[in-house]
């Protein structure tokens, strides 16, 4: 074994939650409130174990951590229906649009300059407890083997298997960055769902507008489905949506994402080992009924790192209530069950509410009352019917789908269309 490190922690993966934790862990106005600790971020190097580039939105206060670094923010929002009908609203926060690229810089230079912290290149092969610890072994960018000591261990990357869950559907999606001859945008007005899309049997589809300026946008694709499309199925899709559902005239694809999100009812474990922790996604920050991840994993590594430097076991919280994540798989087993559609649900939830009860409840920040009025303004039988079956529904373990653990990066050429 050629290089041996050891450092107060280790944290696996930087993407949006392993530099988040770093950072949480190190950052300058943290040093007062208890133990600084020494950290190993481990990043891969360039290649398909590598996260791609990808868009983050959020809901968030002026003034938040990652304002200088936002693609665009947006305080009105529309919804659009199968009848081409429009809903629109002031939000109550601003919702925010952060590229990976901008936040990956950002934090990567933040943590260069930190005496804490120590990058290392390279791809994990196996993680195991150790009597005062636990050892992280993998391969630098030469080939030559590492390891990697530290007191608490913390494990970024996605699953190797879904948890076991009664209702497992995916969000997948593929996205175009366009610019237009003309103005076709409100930069002012995030388009949030456009639901004059070919709906699949169970689920539900919309498009995803984004607005940079009135000629510069994200147009994305979207599905809440158990099967994902193959990329002629999303490009098709894009292509009748903006020749003939909302016609933007010739436009350049300056570049593309496409993923796909879990949304499960089945519970992320939050310890892998005594001292080995997954976090993000892998330990259950994404919203089960939205697919939303980057606020509640900031949560997450904000509690995470506070519990380290109180010299307490810093077990990842559950980012997302218990009631909230009942509702949520009561919602889900009514999608993929048929038992409510999915367009019609969506509508009537923007139509028949205020808007900020609707985006509380998106954002996990709704309170009871709030729910409450929000369920009675739903097909409330179909929803009792799908909570009176969860019990009898059977949970069952499942691989990754396609494309769970990377998404395909932004493209590099200019297209013409």
């Amino acid at each position: 074994m050629r290089t041996v490190k050891e450092a107060d922690i280790v944290v696996i993966g930087a993407g949006a939650a392993g530099l988040s934790l770093a950072w949480q862990l190190t950052r300058p106005r943290a040093a007062a409130h208890g133990h600084h600790p020494s950290v190993l971020l481990v990043e891969p190097p360039p290649g398909p174990v590598r996260t791609p580039a990808r868009t983050w939105c959020f809901w968030e206060e002026p003034g938040g951590d990652w304002d200088e670094l936002l693609t665009a923010s947006w305080q009105r929002l529309l919804i659009r229906g199968r009848d081409g009908r429009s809903t629109t609203g002031d939000c109550p926060v601003p919702y925010k649009m952060l590229r990976s690229e901008d936040y990956t810089r950002a934090l990567g230079e933040r943590l260069r300059a930190c005496p804490d912290v120590e990058l290392v290149a390279g791809t994990v092969a196996t993680v195991h407890d150790t009597p005062h610890g636990a050892r992280v072994t993998g391969v630098d960018e030469q080939g030559e083997p590492f390891a990697l000591r530290g007191r608490w261990v913390f494990d970024s990357r996605p699953p190797r298997r879904l948890p076991p869950a009664r209702t497992t559907l995916l969000q997948h999606f593929r996205g175009w960055f366009v610019r237009t001859e003309s103005d076709c945008f409100d930069p002012a007005v995030a388009e949030l769902m456009d639901m004059r899309t070919q709906q699949p049997r169970r689920g539900l589809s919309f498009a995803y507008v984004l607005p940079m300026s009135a000629r510069e946008a994200l147009v994305e694709y979207t599905e809440f489905s158990e099967t994902v499309l193959d990329r002629a199925g999303y490009e098709a899709a894009l292509r009748h949506y903006t020749s003939s559902t909302r016609p933007l005239g010739p436009f350049t694809v300056t570049a593309t994402e496409q993923g796909v999100i879990p949304m499960t009812d089945g519970r992320f474990p939050r310890r892998t080992g005594d001292s080995v922790f997954p976090v993000g996604a892998a330990a259950g920050a994404t919203r089960p009924s939205t697919g939303y991840t980057f606020t509640a994993l900031q949560r997450q590594t904000a509690a995470i790192a506070q519990a380290v430097r109180a010299g307490r076991t810093p077990l990842p919280p559950r980012p997302h209530s218990r009631r909230h994540r009942a509702m949520d798989a009561v919602l889900l087993r009514a999608l993929a069950t048929g038992g409510v559609e999915g367009a019609p649900f969506f509508e009537d939830l923007f139509r028949r509410n205020p808007l900020p009860r609707v985006l509380h409840f998106l954002d996990g920040r709704s309170t009871l009352r709030e729910e409450w009025n929000l369920g009675l303004r739903t097909p409330v039988g179909a929803m009792l019917a799908s909570l009176i079956s969860l019990p009898t529904v059977p949970s069952r373990a499942a691989a990754p789908p396609p494309g769970y653990t990377s998404a395909r990066p932004a493209a590099a050429q200019e297209v013409k269309v």
